[in-house]
């Protein structure tokens, strides 16, 4: 199983290998420039272990003139979360610049959920699958409390109000400079399944109805009548970065873990997958009706 940090610290490393030839240094000397020994470089680029911003940053200066500012910049952010737990990835990795606010919730939040939120916080673009309940970034606060005590009974009000607050800043992405692009396919049953009650679903409808105008967003609904689809497998989501096409990710949620599929054979039969999935979807504005009438009827 992959998980969100060494699938980053690998792509990273390939990215970093790659800027290093294209400059015309050996490991070695890229090494000698910097003042490691070569073996850091080596593990760097091979993904075995962690960097620090600080590092991808003296790495950048070295490969000079073939780094373009705006790869300065997400290979820099990139690094924060691709340390992750692992052989020279100390306790201080994530603090100062490449700290993000996830970080304050460590003790609530596992490992996995951590990684997925700073893929969702690098990612230039997500496309989704979703049978069974309205993607994080687009719920409300009732709806996201009523997810959370379903999916994680008995848990203290706290917590899940600790949640909550979780699943609503995580939608400043959408929010962002440039925002996240999101293209998301909805089965008909999101809609239609009464979760939280009558009223929490009706003011979930009608906020899906508001986002459908935003023009980040690409919301389409999968109606019954289209019987069995490709998304019957399972929702899935792939995460795809600017300028660095190799760091595109998919994510499968299972009920106690993630896994992560960065294989380009995965990659490519997921994104033909989530094609065929919206090419038998209604078009944006018919699924924005049908938000609209099923929000006027709840």
């Amino acid at each position: 199983m992959q998980h969100g940090p060494a699938v980053r610290r690998r792509k990273l490393g390939e990215e970093l290998r790659a800027l290093r030839d294209r400059s015309g240094l050996t490991s070695g000397e890229a090494a000698r420039m910097v003042g490691w020994h070569q073996s850091k470089v080596s593990r760097i680029e091979t993904g075995r272990s962690g960097v620090k911003p600080e590092d991808i940053r003296s790495l950048l200066d070295v490969y000079g003139e073939v780094v373009s500012a705006q790869q300065r910049a997400l290979l820099e952010a990139l690094s924060a979360s691709a340390a992750g737990p692992g052989p020279g990835a100390g306790a201080g990795a994530g603090a100062g610049r490449g700290r993000e606010w996830w970080h304050d919730y460590r003790g609530l939040l596992p490992q996995e959920y951590r990684d997925f939120i700073s893929l969702e916080a690098g990612a230039r673009s997500a496309r989704t699958v979703e049978l069974s309940v309205v993607p994080g970034l687009l719920q409300t606060p009732d709806y996201a409390r009523a997810v959370t005590r379903a999916a994680l009974g008995g848990l203290p009000e706290p917590k899940v109000d600790a949640l909550v607050d979780v699943r609503l800043a995580r939608q400043s992405v959408l929010r962002a400079d440039p925002p996240l692009k999101l293209s998301a396919v909805l089965d008909e049953a999101v809609l239609r399944r009464q979760i939280g009650g009558p009223g929490v679903m009706a003011e979930q409808l009608r906020h899906l109805s508001e986002v459908t105008e935003l023009p980040q967003v690409c919301l389409q609904v999968l109606p019954f009548s289209v019987g069995g689809h490709l998304g019957l497998t399972g929702p899935f989501v792939i995460f795809s970065f600017p300028d660095i096409a190799d760091l595109d990710v998919v994510v499968l949620d299972h009920l106690t873990s993630s896994l992560y599929l960065e294989r380009k054979e995965d990659l490519e039969a997921y994104s033909a997958a989530f094609r065929a999935i919206q090419a038998h979807a209604l078009p944006p504005r018919d699924s924005s009706d049908l938000i609209s009438s099923l929000a006027d009827d709840a």
